[in-house]
């Protein structure tokens, strides 16, 4: 994507992050499989200066929520859409680019590499020293809440699974992407596990500056990360709500035990039962 061009349009202001128009997503068409995922989604997440916006996704299982996420980062065989367009800063999504970044449930860390090496993984593809992207490396490890000393030389099989998590967040933080993309990030961690790597993120975010949008089953997760929240209809998935939400200025443990948070909750889980049954 060219940069500058993606600063300002033609009127003079900020173009989107990220805005999806009628979008329609539909596998195997005209087949005896043909599915559809998506069905019309439309939304804006507008650009704030200074300020990353964080979406939280939630709708039940097949709903399209990945979908949307894999729509946004141009992988196929979800990109293209079947109709509509995807835009990122204004322009449209042709395939993969450097300023998004993507996280998975699954670790997928290069286990012939080194944790370090894993870490500064994308700035080797983009020819950055070895002595600057160690450097940088480094600084990520540390920041993720890793030990430089004790870390950066192991393999993905001496890690736990909370670990490698850190691992594939700094990864994709040290890009310094506009757009981070987390699909179940922390989804086969413990609670414990969790509740520190939900802590985590908020801080890194806070520091970077940048829109995520995190998918999650659990509505406990969503609504302590989100500024918004993304509510969708079985499927074929619709966009049903776009929720405000508190943002997370306190840890998870002490913010999700106020009266307010657990009646958010309360409303969310309703709503989602409702669709699992299809109430909706």
């Amino acid at each position: 994507m060219d940069e500058p061009q993606a600063q300002q349009n033609k009127d003079g202001q900020r173009p989107a992050v990220v805005e999806m128009r009628g979008v329609t997503k539909t596998y195997s068409p005209g087949t005896a499989n043909e599915f559809t995922a998506l069905k019309d989604i439309s939304f804006t997440v507008e650009d704030l200066p200074n300020v990353g916006e964080f979406i939280t996704m939630l709708g039940p299982s097949g709903c399209g929520k990945s979908t949307v996420l894999r729509l946004i980062a141009g992988l196929g065989p979800h990109h293209p859409p079947t109709t509509g367009q995807v835009l990122v800063r204004g322009q449209e999504v042709k395939g993969p680019g450097p300023d998004r970044g993507m996280v998975f449930q699954s670790y997928t860390s290069f286990d012939n590499r080194s944790v370090l090496d894993n870490v500064a993984f994308g700035l080797e593809c983009q020819g950055v020293s070895k002595k600057d992207r160690h450097e940088q490396g480094r600084y990520w490890i540390g920041r993720v809440g890793l030990s430089v000393d004790k870390d950066q030389y192991k393999y993905p099989h001496e890690l736990s699974g909370g670990m490698r998590q850190r691992v594939a967040i700094a990864r994709t933080l040290i890009l310094k992407p506009r757009l981070i993309l987390m699909d179940e990030p922390f989804g086969a961690l413990d609670p414990t596990t969790r509740l520190h790597m939900q802590d985590l993120l908020v801080s890194l975010w806070k520091e970077v500056e940048a829109t995520v949008f995190f998918v999650t089953h659990s509505i406990t997760e969503a609504v302590y990360l989100g500024d918004r929240c993304f509510v969708f209809s079985s499927s074929p998935g619709r966009l049903l709500k776009q929720l405000p939400l508190s943002k997370p200025d306190r840890p998870a443990r002490e913010m999700q035990r106020e009266a307010q948070f657990q009646q958010m909750v309360f409303e969310l889980s309703e709503l989602i039962e409702q669709l699992e049954e299809g109430r909706d």
